[in-house]
């Protein structure tokens, strides 16, 4: 059920739609971005609220054609792991994005309860605003 979830989330994400994903995460989720991207200033971000209005409302306000594709998705059990590459153009600036990523996803029944992000942070760091 967590794999299928995941896969769900990443192709409804890919039509600009994070229902998917926010439908499937606990109330009380733990999410962190990766230690030294300039969205970690935050971490841990919990509920999701804190989480739309923290990483998705400042991405979406800094890039655009923001995406977020896996390469592969292992199964874990009560942990998925994704492995692809963030791309985008920064609004201020032009510059592309394109930057590896590894996302932890762990639930707890059919719920995620904490996500851990692992990219390029150099990358983020000299581009975003």
């Amino acid at each position: 059920m967590s794999l299928q979830t995941i896969q769900a989330a990443y192709a409804a994400f890919a039509k600009n739609d994070p229902s998917v994903l926010f439908g499937a995460m606990a109330p009380d989720i733990q999410w962190n971005e990766a230690e030294g991207n300039p969205l970690a200033d935050r971490n841990p971000y919990v509920g999701p609220q804190a989480i739309g209005e923290g990483v998705f409302g400042r991405l979406l306000a800094a890039i655009d054609s923001f995406s977020a594709v896996p390469d592969h998705i292992v199964d874990g059990g009560h942990e998925v792991v994704a492995c692809g590459r963030y791309r985008g153009t920064m609004k201020h600036s032009g510059a592309s994005l394109d930057a590896p990523f590894c996302h932890v996803w762990t639930f707890n029944g059919d719920r995620i309860v904490s996500f851990q992000q692992y990219t390029d942070t150099e990358q983020w760091a000299r581009l975003m605003p």
